[in-house]
């Protein structure tokens, strides 16, 4: 994928600031550098947490490659986001709490400064020919190009927002069909799976449909769990996603998860929710 120039969405390329070639630049074998392209939505001084989930993910398949490579693949994605990141240098580390030949856990943990900022439990699970059982009763979603580009992200500040195409259709107040795709990569001249580059949008799940807009009230994601039933491929991810806001200040994002193929997943964000001062 070629540069993307940072800046209001709907300028023409020439018109931009500034040119980012990833979301994430490797400073060495643990240590990543963020870029402008993840500047956050609550706070464009801070990190979208999206990006960081998907190099998360990143990591646990790197560690553990040989074992991906054997058989075993990615069936849960648990994060857990203890607290914000500056755009600058962090440190990730992983390592593996349950080994065994058919099932296993691995945990991977994002820090800042020795703070620990966001942690991943990822369960994998052997794989077996299921072909003749596989079915589920989800609704289908249109395909990307069968919808129109989706205008639901231009409420929201920061530059990730700006770094990915949405195509999709309202259903109802919090309820909408999206297809996303990131527009960069996530680390510079180094190759990731299918399944980590569309990841590494999933966390805008909670952004593409609110039931009341940013601007009037506060309702960040404390977690992100994700189950899978595929591995996602191609381009586009697409969330057929339901927001409910309970009476007591909580809320929840569900998402069925999307590619081109059918469903491959679901998607479910805890959420704090509270009027803006």
């Amino acid at each position: 994928m070629g540069c993307v120039r940072c800046g209001a969405r709907g300028e023409t390329a020439g018109s931009y600031d500034s040119i980012v070639t990833a979301y994430f630049e490797r400073v060495d074998d643990t240590r990543f550098r963020a870029t402008p392209a993840v500047g956050g939505a609550w706070d464009p001084r801070e990190q979208h947490i999206a990006p960081a989930l998907g190099l998360l993910t990143h990591a646990v398949e790197l560690a553990l490659d040989e074992r991906l490579a054997a058989g075993l693949q990615l069936g849960r994605l648990s994060f857990d986001i203890l607290g914000t990141m500056p755009i600058d240098v962090v440190e990730v580390e992983t390592r593996v709490l349950r080994p065994g030949r058919t099932v296993e856990l691995a945990e991977a943990r994002m820090s800042h400064g020795g703070r620990a900022a966001v942690t991943l439990r990822a369960w994998l699970l052997a794989r077996h020919d299921t072909g003749a059982l596989a079915g589920d009763a989800f609704a289908p979603m249109p395909r990307p190009e069968e919808l129109d580009e989706w205008r639901g992200l231009d409420d929201w500040p920061g530059e990730f927002v700006r770094t990915v195409d949405a195509r999709g259709r309202r259903l109802g107040q919090g309820r909408a069909q999206v297809w996303v795709r990131p527009s960069v990569p996530l680390l510079e001249h180094e190759p990731i799976s299918p399944t980590v580059r569309l990841l590494s949008v999933l966390d805008i799940a909670n952004g593409v449909t609110p039931r009341m807009p940013p601007q009037t009230v506060l309702f960040p994601n404390v977690d992100l769990t994700a189950h899978l039933i595929a591995q996602p491929h191609g381009e586009w991810l697409g969330f057929d996603t339901t927001v409910a806001y309970g009476s007591g200040g909580l809320g929840i994002t569900h998402s069925v998860l999307h590619d081109v193929h059918g469903v491959v997943g679901t998607c479910a964000q805890s959420l704090t929710v509270r009027p803006r001062p």
